[in-house]
């Protein structure tokens, strides 16, 4: 994808610690040099996540109410504070997930899917400040977060059902075990590249789209486009949610052929999950 120069680029060329960093890292999987270029993606990572930590801490001290004034804690505040944003977002996901996989499960694998989901909106929205590129544009990032949730949903799933997880990829008849056993070995693989793909591209199209906006429209039409990429990232973030919701959701649930997968049983097929796309 096309590189961006941002407020960060600047940041990360005049410190040499930065310089060093990128020096000691030597090359990348792909053997490409390390530059500071592109360890800028992680820099801004961090400093979301550094942001964020700010942000709940402020947060959870308008929560935790002080010795008797509980009413401060309970009562919703009048207008939107970062503790009234935070709880309709958290709320949000959980009741996303809560469809999905019923209170017990969502309450239990929330604070992964609600990590990521909050991460990947404020990552997003970076890219609508001037001067700034969203980290969720670099397949670097989008890719970590999605082997995250590859490596949460497959570790859920052996957690619950034991090697009946894996026995469920071999399918609901033993005879051919052979072929679907690869097929959805293949779409478990496939997940995760998908996943950060589909994240990855969409916010660089949206990030170029409203660079090249702003340079040849420098006013009103940006504007519009402005308004066009906040759909976009509210609409990423909540289709990584989902998905991630999904795949864990898939991998934990107790489905009775499970257990009914023996010899002399008849199988229920209309019992089995239907697996999604990747």
């Amino acid at each position: 994808m096309p590189e961006h120069t941002s407020f960060f680029t600047y940041l990360i060329a005049k410190l040499p610690f930065f310089k060093d960093f990128a020096h000691a890292l030597g090359h990348t999987a792909t053997g490409q040099e390390v530059t500071t270029h592109t360890i800028e993606p992680f820099v801004v990572s961090v400093f979301i996540v550094i942001l964020l930590s700010l942000v709940a801490f402020a947060a959870k001290a308008k929560i935790v109410a002080p010795k008797g004034i509980a009413d401060e804690a309970i009562v919703p505040e009048d207008k939107l504070t970062s503790r009234t944003f935070l709880e309709l977002f958290v709320g949000y996901v959980y009741d996303t997930m809560k469809d999905a996989m019923g209170p017990k499960r969502a309450k239990k694998y929330f604070p992964v899917v609600g990590t990521a989901a909050i991460f990947i909106f404020f990552g997003n929205l970076l890219g609508l400040i001037p001067g700034f590129a969203p980290p969720t544009s670099s397949w670097n990032i989008t890719l970590g977060c999605s082997l995250v949730v590859f490596f949460a949903f497959n570790y859920y799933g052996l957690k619950e059902n034991g090697f009946a997880y894996i026995k469920h990829l071999a399918g609901p008849v033993w005879w051919l075990a052979f072929l679907i056993f690869p097929l959805e070995v293949m779409s478990l693989i496939i997940r995760p590249i998908t996943l950060s793909v589909r994240l990855m591209l969409n916010m660089s199209v949206d990030h170029l789209l409203v660079g090249i906006f702003h340079t040849l429209v420098a006013l009103v039409v940006p504007v519009a486009v402005m308004l066009l990429g906040t759909l976009v990232i509210a609409v990423q973030a909540y289709v990584f949610t989902l998905l991630a919701t999904v795949y864990i959701s898939l991998a934990t649930e107790h489905d009775e052929h499970i257990e009914d997968h023996q010899p002399g049983k008849k199988h229920d097929i209309t019992r089995v999950p239907v697996q999604p796309p990747a």
